[in-house]
């Protein structure tokens, strides 16, 4: 079955109205969701295996986006966060790109990058050349390490020396080059980095020390570009003010920063919500904003020549679809389910076109209405709930402080008690 991400009216059903409907859409059995119910969730028995000393769980908040269409497939798209306004942005953003196609993706593979350390080499640049003189050799002992990755397609693929001046000394650093197929690939190549060690050692005559993953995954790239409506954007105005707010964030690593945390509300949710590792996502995001030397927007928006939006992204995106969490936590399991992605591959592409979406609708708040108006609106409700609010009465309060224009704490808990009173 074909998934259609265009799902009208999901924010007016219930938590589990919307379930049905999404296992609809996706052709899966409502009770293959029924994880993302707390009760039947991550429990602390499971938790117990994840982690060391585990003493409970914590939940975050699951949402679906809507509207996207990714190299010409729809997908619904989970997205774990606690942020307000992420799910119901991305949702409209990619709405405005579905009538140019949605999204177009492009990746550079799924190769991962091994580091080992060598010190106190005497001569370095001659222990460079007699490690690259062992390429064949040091790739054949990689690739013993993990013959079912081999068996799969993947495996090492080259090898690299860089001579590096330090402040300790000059360093020479090896980088092995894995096609790591479907996983994240830290464990993969981690094990080939330590198996190397010893001989990567005695070949540049020095003593090996770090063998570990480089989480800045710029052999694992992905690019995605959309086009978004001028009309729905808000008209050629909007469209002007956004590519100079991107202008702003290229140009000045503090607008930058805030800039890319807007991607990154939509790639880490995604990432959480599929189990994979936020922190590495985040790491080499920032890592490649910096590649130039400053840091700066990953993304980049133009006018194009019909006057409509043109909006591309590239990032490193080290995600997996087998191991570590995303094959243990049942949530996990259920997001994949709802995705309907096959590789990691596909994943990443569809985490690139949500970081996208994620980035235009945060720009076009900016540039045409100011962040607050519509965050703090959708905020309004955990405003009310923190305030002791419940029920029905959680969407009356946010209705009246917003209407009051004074969604605040102390406004909520006023209103809470003016309500409960005239009952």
């Amino acid at each position: 079955m074909t998934t259609n991400s265009r799902l009208s009216g999901l924010r007016d059903a219930t938590p589990d109205e919307r379930r049905k409907r999404v296992a609809e859409s996706a052709g899966l059995d409502p009770a293959q969701l029924g994880v993302l119910d707390p009760a039947a969730g991550l429990g602390v028995e499971q938790a117990d295996h994840l982690i060391e000393n585990a003493v409970g769980v914590i939940g975050i908040p699951v949402g679906i986006a809507t509207n996207f269409t990714v190299d010409g497939t729809d997908h619904l798209v989970p997205m774990a966060t606690e942020e307000p306004s992420v799910v119901a942005a991305a949702s409209n953003a990619a709405r405005m790109a579905r009538g140019s196609g949605g999204f177009t993706t492009s990746t550079t593979g799924d190769v991962m990058i091994a580091q080992v350390q060598v010190v106190d080499v005497a001569d370095p640049e001659a222990g460079r050349l007699r490690l690259l003189e062992a390429r064949a050799e040091l790739l054949a002992l990689a690739d013993a390490q993990d013959p079912l990755l081999v068996s799969l397609g993947g495996g090492a693929r080259d090898l690299s020396v860089r001579v590096l001046p330090t402040r300790a000394g000059t360093h020479l650093v090896v980088h092995l080059h894995v096609d790591v197929r479907d996983a994240m690939g830290a464990n993969a190549v981690n094990t080939m980095a330590e198996a190397l060690a010893p001989r990567v050692a005695e070949l540049a005559g020095g003593r090996s020390l770090l063998r570990i993953l480089s989480n800045k995954a710029d052999q694992r790239l992905v690019r995605a570009r959309a086009v978004f409506d001028a009309g729905l954007l808000g008209g050629p105005r909007v469209v002007d003010d956004i590519v100079l707010a991107g202008a702003f964030a290229e140009a000045d690593p503090y607008r930058a920063a805030t800039h890319n945390k807007g991607i990154l509300n939509g790639v880490t949710a995604v990432v959480l919500a599929t189990g994979n590792d936020t922190r590495a996502i985040e790491a080499g995001a920032h890592s490649h904003a910096a590649r130039g030397g400053s840091y700066t927007a990953l993304s980049r928006f133009e006018r194009t020549p019909d006057g409509d939006l043109a909006g591309t992204l590239e990032l490193p995106l080290a995600v997996g679809l087998v191991g570590g969490a995303t094959r243990a936590h049942p949530v996990a399991q259920a997001a994949i389910r709802i995705l309907g992605v096959t590789t990691a591959g596909e994943l990443a592409r569809v985490v690139a076109a949500v970081g996208l979406a994620q980035n235009l609708a945060a720009c076009r708040a900016l540039a045409a209405e100011g962040i607050q108006r519509g965050h703090m609106t959708l905020h309004a409700r955990t405003i009310a709930a923190s305030a002791g609010a419940d029920g029905d009465e959680i969407g009356e309060v946010a209705r009246r402080i917003v209407a009051d224009g004074a969604i605040r704490i102390e406004r909520a808990t006023e209103v809470l008690a003016e309500l409960r009173a005239g009952r």
